[in-house]
């Protein structure tokens, strides 16, 4: 028997096909298989217009057969099987793909659509992945309705042999003589059933034709009490029918948790569960789940986003990066599409049209799922928020509010906000109002009578924030103030620019300012009055501040430290804690300024007359005492220490 070359592909191309195209071995049992369903789709599809085919839907089934002794791993299929011409045209050129053709004939291409056949095979590339993990390649097939049956072998590159011999039933049968273990690659674990159960269930689990294999189990003996005995019984490895392709009202709340906990290693249910079936231009079901809380990996740079993809029920990747934007990297789920271009591999998308398509339609799904979750089932959502709020928050930062409209209001704030009494009775649960999470809708809907700002201030807690007395002053005349606790809020405020025409404010810029036109004449009069006694204030605590002045802004407290410019003194904090942080970062533009109304304002214009170097004692001290209000370090606290002890003596 002559060996026969391929017909049009070298030992180049053979090789570079299975050591370049394909990043795992495993996968070569997940083409195997979805050809074997192909050949059983073929024959199915051929059954609808051809009465000679009698075989049944419930007698088709895909095989596996492991023998460790041998090192062959066997993977057979009861459809529609190859004629000889067929396994030299299929097997013996490389990249020829009878499924490709089968679907692009326009009769059955035509049927395909009206009938909703799936054939998974493109590229007639996926066969040769078995050369990753065999050395030689045995393949029987018999035509249906065929009375002869061929073999088809190779060991590789080298070309392959093709002969007459006897098989009983129609079908093909595809016998992987494994290669030698290495130091590297151990092969003959593709002949485990715990190996063979895993890889069905992560890449074919939703075959629609049963994958079986005879498996072994333990059982208690009969009669027996602790003796136990092993038994083969014939087992299916695949469920068959995606939970995602089933009608929404025969699937429970409670299936879908579970089918998310066993997908997702989750121990907990997901917080939202979200359903998308689309057609038309686009036709896809994507099945999304939300979960309650954050991994523990969640905010570092090892966390991995990305949906699992399916086509037809066939898994293609694991972490499809571009389904999801990366607000949005908390959901997880997968997507279920025919209509994707696939490459050759079939391990990953090429970057289409109908891929950007399908993502922003879930970006969208995704954003309305979250403001209806807002609307009706606030205390879920604000346990969504508490996990994932950074993230919407991070959205608008990172994308220097380009992704405003989409996730403005879905961002939550602490607030000064305190609901009147009747309010707080009509809610039937006993709640902490103070500090309540509010969306800036909520804000703007409360918002005073010619009010044009919205108010907030940062700081690291709330209780440190609501003392500042800047917060106080703005408070005590009735103004609701957001309080901005994380790292990134102020950040946020900055891309966000305005919410419904209304600018945002920082209370501790420099820039606020509720007095009436009268209170900022006599202010005014006040300050070029004292512009020496402030100069030389400024001048004793040095390059810390950019000017002292005096504010009627306050109420109770001596002074307070602001900011002017982009850069806040919260926001100075923030830059100062990163990784990359030096002393020529950006700093503050500080601005200390004094309570015109309080005692110390008399008792600085007295010393600036009468003992200036007490002035620039009480000018440092009063800096320090800003500082420590605002939460920020000391440079040098002993020298501040001993300059207080030095009045007091």
């Amino acid at each position: 028997m002559d060996k026969k070359q391929f017909k049009t592909e070298s030992k180049k191309l053979l090789d570079m096909m299975v050591n370049s195209i394909y990043t795992h071995k495993e996968i070569f049992l997940r083409e195997l298989i979805s050809n074997a369903s192909d050949a059983i789709d073929k024959l199915h599809f051929r059954s609808l217009t051809d009465d000679s085919v009698t075989v049944k839907s419930d007698e088709y089934e895909i095989r596996l057969t492991p023998d460790k002794d041998a090192r062959t791993l066997t993977i057979t299929d009861n459809g529609c099987g190859m004629t000889k011409v067929e396994l030299e045209n299929n097997l013996g050129t490389i990249a020829k793909s009878g499924s490709f053709e089968f679907k692009n004939d326009p009769e059955n291409a035509k049927d395909e659509k009206e009938q909703e056949i799936d054939i998974i095979g493109q590229f007639g590339v996926g066969f040769y992945s078995a050369f990753m993990v065999a050395d030689k390649i045995t393949v029987t097939s018999k035509a249906y309705g065929a009375d002869e049956a061929y073999k088809w072998e190779s060991e590789g590159a080298d070309g392959y042999t093709l002969e007459a011999c006897e098989k009983e039933e129609p079908g093909t049968q595809i016998v992987l003589h494994l290669k030698e273990d290495t130091e590297d690659d151990k092969f003959s674990e593709y002949l485990e059933e715990y190996t063979l159960k895993n890889l069905i269930k992560k890449y074919s689990d939703y075959i629609r034709y049963p994958i079986r294999m005879i498996t072994e189990h333990e059982k208690l003996k009969e009669g027996s009490e602790d003796e136990y005995e092993k038994i083969s019984e014939d087992e299916t490895l695949n469920s068959m029918i995606p939970i995602w392709k089933k009608d929404t009202s025969d699937v429970t709340d409670e299936e879908y948790a579970g089918f998310y906990k066993d997908k997702f290693f989750d121990f907990e249910d997901p917080l939202k569960i979200i359903r998308q079936k689309a057609e038309g231009t686009s036709e896809y079901i994507a099945l999304l789940f939300i979960p309650a809380r954050a991994p523990f990996d969640y905010y570092s740079k090892d966390f991995e986003k990305g949906l699992q993809l399916y086509s037809s029920g066939v898994m293609i990747m694991d972490k499809c990066k571009d389904l999801l934007p990366d607000y949005f990297s908390f959901v997880r789920g997968l997507v279920d599409s025919s209509d994707l271009s696939l490459n050759i591999s079939r391990e990953m998308l090429q970057h289409d049209r109908q891929l950007k398509i399908i993502a922003k339609a879930l970006e969208k799904k995704i954003a309305g799922e979250l403001s209806k979750m807002l609307t009706d089932e606030r205390e879920k959502y604000e346990k969504f928020f508490e996990n994932f709020g950074t993230q919407l928050k991070w959205g608008i930062y990172s994308s220097y509010g380009g992704n405003k409209e989409l996730l403005e209001d879905l961002l939550l704030f602490k607030s000064s906000y305190e609901p009147a009494e009747d309010e707080k009775k009509e809610d039937s649960e006993e709640k902490e109002y103070k500090n309540k999470l509010v969306s800036l809708k909520e804000y703007v809907s409360r918002m005073k009578e010619g009010q044009d700002k919205i108010y907030f201030a940062s700081g690291e807690s709330v209780n440190k924030i609501k003392f500042l007395p800047q917060v106080e002053s703005v408070t005590s005349k009735g103004y609701e103030v957001l309080y901005l606790t994380e790292d990134i809020d102020e950040f946020t405020m900055q891309m966000l620019r305005n919410y419904d025409e209304k600018e945002f404010l920082n209370v501790c810029k420099d820039s606020l300012d509720l007095s009436t036109e009268e209170e900022k004449e006599q202010i005014k009069t006040e300050n070029e009055s004292k512009a020496d006694m402030f100069k030389f204030m400024k001048e004793s605590i040095g390059d810390k501040v950019a000017r002292v002045q005096f504010t009627n802004s306050l109420t109770n407290h001596a002074v307070c430290l602001s900011s002017e410019g982009d850069i806040s003194v919260e926001m100075e904090k923030v830059l100062s804690k990163m990784p990359d942080a030096d002393d020529k970062q950006i700093k503050a533009e500080t601005v200390l300024e004094v309570n015109v109304n309080h005692p110390i304002a008399k008792t600085l214009g007295e010393l600036f007359e009468k003992d200036k170097d007490k002035l620039a004692t009480y000018s440092r001290i009063l800096y320090a005492q800003a500082c420590l209000i605002n939460g920020m370090p000391l440079d040098n606290p002993s020298e501040v220490s001993e300059m207080v002890c030095g009045l007091m003596v």
